[in-house]
């Protein structure tokens, strides 16, 4: 079995002796190889890579929380200002620490297991492992850090999105009392009436947008729709007009609608839901809360027999 050589010069690779002379670019050795020396001193790049990895992951961390420490007002040492600004680094870490986690971790160990094949070959080795133990314990700890907080992240998005949904129910009951300033009377056609009033910075617009017209019922003092017109007896014959214009969905002179009934989708979207929101004359309730009020629902006005 012949023993396969490389070329020094070239890098080909061929079976037989260099002092034959190489297939690939015919150089020849001239001499033995030269001896390996007596004392051969051992790297230490491989476990100073480690040692720095660590180092920096534990500095970047820390100084990362004695920012977030820094911060708070008023300024405690408590343990728990400590973990509050823990959690508050490790979630502005986190797009660059879980994937230096996956890089550092993998190619330490890999880094670790080739140095202790030949462990007398390099210098530092408790260092190197000291380094590894630092980047596993940052990568757990900003991980762990993360996953208690999530829960409350979550609770506190949820909140976000029911203080939105009160604001446009707010922004509703708000514009309703400037139309009522003004015209005496709550808004008829929500849309359309609450669409003429100023609105500078759009939030009456926004929180329209959410609204269905068929969730919206204004009452007065003594009926709680628009009845339709009925007619007056004349000798015996019942006279009614055939036609109906839009104009009977108008109240008539002198009618003022001083109370009204709204019914918003909650955070899912869904009206008719348990986390409807119920504006009753200006007073926001959870539909959870009132569970005896209906949805209203505006009848459509019907034309008469003749």
């Amino acid at each position: 079995m012949h023993k396969v050589t490389i070329c020094p010069c070239c890098g080909f690779r061929f079976e037989g002796d260099l002092r034959e002379g190489c297939i690939e670019c015919h150089a020849r050795s001239v001499g033995e190889p030269l001896p390996k020396p007596e004392f051969e001193l051992p790297a230490y790049g491989r476990p100073l890579l480690l040692t720095i990895m660590g180092s920096l992951m534990v500095l970047g961390f820390t100084i990362e929380t004695v920012i977030a420490l820094a911060q708070q007002v008023p300024l405690k040492f408590g343990f728990w200002d400590f973990m509050a600004a823990g959690e508050t680094a490790a979630w502005r870490l986190k797009w660059i620490a879980i994937p230096i986690t996956f890089v550092v971790l993998g190619g330490g160990l890999r880094i670790y297991r080739s140095m202790r094949q030949n462990a007398s070959r390099f210098v530092g080795m408790s260092m190197a492992r000291r380094g590894l133990v630092a980047s596993a314990t940052v990568s757990g700890l900003v991980l762990l850090l993360i996953g208690v907080t999530v829960p409350e992240r979550l609770r506190h998005r949820q909140w976000g999105i029911e203080a939105n949904t009160q604001a446009k129910a707010y922004t509703l009951v708000r514009a309703q009392l400037q139309y009522q300033a003004l015209h005496g009377t709550v808004a008829v056609d929500i849309l359309r009436d609450l669409n003429e009033l100023p609105d500078p910075d759009g939030s009456i617009a926004a929180a329209l947008r959410d609204v269905d017209p068929a969730a919206y019922l204004p009452r007065s003092a003594d009926i709680a729709v628009i009845p339709t017109e009925k007619s007056r007896r004349i000798g015996g014959v019942s006279i009614r007009n055939a036609s109906v214009s839009a104009s009977e969905e108008q109240p008539p002179a002198g009618l003022a609608f001083t109370s009204y009934d709204l019914r918003l989708p909650g955070p899912d979207k869904i009206l008719r839901t348990d986390d409807d929101l119920l504006i009753r004359d200006g007073v926001i309730y959870q539909a959870s809360e009132k569970k005896d009020a209906p949805l209203p629902v505006r009848p459509a006005v019907r034309a008469g027999r003749r």
